[in-house]
This record gives structure tokens, C-alpha cells and sequence, in this order.
């Protein structure tokens, strides 16, 4: 990162066609896990023009109604009316129901040696990534991006009944000497419906806008630039207008493009997925870095390979803000944190938190980021094994 720049970081509101695949697929996750905690599945999801397909690979002793499922979600977004509606909209599966001897075998006594049995399924490079830069120690860019897409979903749902359940924010934050310094600008696009007055649809989305980034840990001054539908302006969104697929917002779901990610796609699938289970772990081990004062920013990185439990690697890079060296923070790590794929799973309680959580588990992960989230209290946020790190 230069020492004076500008970073732009988006997220994109319920309603934008790849982020109903992604709630659709966490949906499928959810409902599989709910009814057999041992369940593997890995649920994708495509959306255009009035048809939504669904493709899912599945084994679980557990009955699923995925097309009523896919349409409560798409109803929920918002999407009842004309263009794109859940109770009209065709459904299209391929499913492929695997042998049962596929599940995921139960874990009866979860100790070093029963973790050994459960290998990684597949090869993968996770990324976690941390930094003081908000209260829920996350890049500000998306972390705006995210509130201010929550904020346009919360008054469709409050009133402004003319804007589309499709919208996308964006949020251009400068950074000086490494910090977050001021707003730069910040972009809305938005489906209006056609009989709303522009003028007035315009005014009241400003509204919005300044609403929900006011009293933040950096607030529009008297030169952000503010655009609403400055070159997409449409009266028709969602699915009607642009086609959606399951993890197509990596940038979203993680920190905004300004730390590495993982290739692959973090919704729809179960917990056996390393590349899921992985990226949450490595996300809480940056983030106990950054939370015991180590570091004021950190990046961790763990390698896996098919049929092995134990990752091939573990390395922390700290951008030269860390305390003590990058290597010895590896180390501390690996005391103290079990990174192997079952012990993640337990330590996380990802098969078990679908069937305790009201509304799902993995579902609200689909839209707003799967990282941050104080309102989820998600376990891969929790801070309590920092002083642990610092012993």
C-alpha cells in the first residue's frame, strides 16, 4: 500500500442477484445441517430472467424442499412483483443424492488423535486478515460499503417502497501514512421504481446515505463526493436485469479486495470444505493478533492439501507494524490455535450452530460479509484467546 492513496471497497444489498444465489445456497447448508449435523452438501445456485437454477450434491439424512426453500428467500429479498417474482419465477434442480456412507462420521470424542482422522478434502490456500482500523477490526472501506448496503435494504423495508431490493454501494476511502484519513466519495446505484419522482427518490436516498455513515469512525465531510446512480440508472433490477451465481462477491464476503482472499467461494457448502473452514480460522487467528496489540495489521496464511489433517503451513505477515517477529507470531499461533479442518469445525461449532440459531447460521453470512458482524457473534470473531497469545 502506498503511503498516500485512495481505496475503493463495495458491497451490495440482499437483492442483487448474486448475493439471493449466495442466501439461497447458505439456506440449503443451513436446512441440511439442521436436521443432521453430519450432513455433507454442497448446494450452487444461478438466477436470471424469471428462472432460477439450482444444482446440489448431496449426502444427509435429512429432507429438504430446496425449490420452496429458494422461493422464501427470494421472497424475502423483496422480489414479489413484476420482473422477478418468487412465486412465479421457474425452478429448475439437478440433484445428485450420494451414499449415505458419505456423511460426515460422527466426531464421539473430539481429542488430538480422533482429529487426525478427518483429512482435508481438498487442496487450498486460506487467507485471514485483521487491522485497528474499526472497532470490529476490519478494513473501512467495506466496512462502510456494508453498513451503508444494510442501511438501503432497512428503508426499502421501512417505507421507500419504490427502490429496488437490488442496489449496490461503493465507498472511496484516502489513506495517509497507512491510515484511513477522509471519504473521498461514495457511489449508490439503485433500481427506482419508474412512477417515484426522481427528485425526490434522489433526495431521500442522500438521505440514507448520510444517515448511516454519520458518527462512524470517519464521516462525509464538505468534499466527499456523493453520486446516486451517477452512470447506471435503471428502473428494472435483480435478477430480471443481471444474471447471479453463487460466489461471484469474494471481494464482498471478505475484506473488499484491500487483503488476499481465497480463490474459491465461501457459501454453499458444508463444513468438510476446507476452503470454508479455513478462511474462518485464519480470519480469528488475525484477528487475536491484532486484538492483543501484536500487530496493527496482520494477514494470515494457512496452505492445505487433500488427505492431510494438518495444514502444510502457517505464516503471519504483520506489513512491519508487529511487535515481535512475523515467524515468532507463527509460532505463538500454532500453540495455542488447532488449525487441522475437524478441530476448526468443533472449536467453531459449525455443524452444531445451524441447528441453535434462529433464522440460520451460515444464511445471514451471505450478504453483509462473513467477517466483522458484531450482530451475528460469530465465533471466528471472538477475541479470547489474546491474552493467551501474549503468555
Amino acid at each position: 500500500m502506498s503511503s498516500e492513496m485512495i481505496f475503493t471497497s463495495e458491497s451490495v444489498t440482499m437483492g442483487h442477484p448474486d448475493k439471493l444465489c449466495d442466501q439461497i445456497s447458505d439456506a440449503a447448508i443451513d436446512a441440511f445441517l439442521s436436521q443432521d449435523a453430519g450432513a455433507r452438501a454442497v448446494v450452487e445456485c444461478a438466477a436470471a430472467t424469471g428462472v432460477v437454477f439450482l444444482a446440489a450434491r448431496f449426502a444427509a439424512l435429512a429432507s429438504v424442499d430446496l425449490p420452496g426453500l429458494a422461493r422464501k428467500v427470494i421472497a424475502d429479498a423483496g422480489y414479489l412483483g413484476d420482473g422477478f417474482d418468487a412465486r412465479s419465477c421457474s425452478i429448475l434442480t439437478s440433484f445428485s443424492e450420494l451414499p449415505l456412507q458419505m456423511r460426515e462420521p460422527p466426531l464421539f470424542e473430539p481429542d488430538n488423535a480422533a482429529f487426525d482422522l478427518f483429512p482435508s478434502h481438498d487442496q487450498a490456500n486460506v487467507f485471514g486478515y485483521a487491522c485497528r482500523e474499526t472497532p470490529e477490526l476490519m478494513p473501512l472501506p467495506v466496512s462502510l460499503a456494508h453498513r451503508l448496503a444494510h442501511a438501503v435494504d432497512s428503508a426499502r423495508r421501512g417505507g421507500l417502497s419504490w427502490l429496488s431490493p437490488d442496489a449496490k454501494t461503493q465507498v472511496s476511502v484516502v489513506y495517509r501514512d497507512f491510515q484511513p484519513f477522509r471519504i473521498h466519495g461514495i457511489a449508490l446505484t439503485a433500481a427506482i421504481d419508474p412512477d417515484a419522482s426522481p427528485k425526490d427518490a434522489e433526495q431521500q436516498l442522500r438521505a440514507v446515505v448520510l444517515g448511516a455513515l454519520a458518527e462512524g469512525e470517519l464521516e462525509p465531510d464538505e468534499s466527499t463526493r456523493l453520486y446516486i446512480n451517477a452512470a447506471d440508472h435503471s428502473e428494472l433490477g435483480g435478477p430480471a436485469r443481471h444474471a447471479g451465481l453463487t460466489g461471484r462477491k469474494n471481494g464482498i464476503d471478505t475484506y473488499g479486495e484491500i487483503a488476499r482472499q481465497s480463490g474459491a467461494a465461501l457459501s454453499g457448502k458444508d463444513p468438510s470444505r476446507v476452503d470454508r473452514t479455513g478462511a474462518y480460522a485464519a480470519r480469528h487467528a488475525a484477528k487475536t493478533i491484532v486484538a492483543a496489540k501484536l500487530a496493527h495489521r496482520c494477514e494470515v496464511h494457512l496452505a492445505y492439501a487433500i488427505g492431510q489433517s494438518h495444514p502444510l503451513s502457517l505464516s503471519v505477515e504483520t506489513f512491519g507494524t508487529g511487535r515481535m517477529d512475523d515467524d515468532a507470531l507463527a509460532k505463538r499461533l500454532a500453540a495455542i490455535l488447532d488449525m487441522r479442518p475437524a478441530a476448526i469445525t468443533h472449536r467453531f461449532g459449525l455443524r452444531t450452530q445451524p441447528g441453535a440459531s434462529v433464522g440460520g447460521f451460515y444464511r445471514p453470512l451471505a450478504v453483509y460479509g462473513h467477517f466483522g458482524r458484531p450482530e451475528l457473534d460469530l465465533p471466528w470473531e471472538k477475541t479470547d484467546l489474546a491474552a493467551a497469545l501474549l503468555s
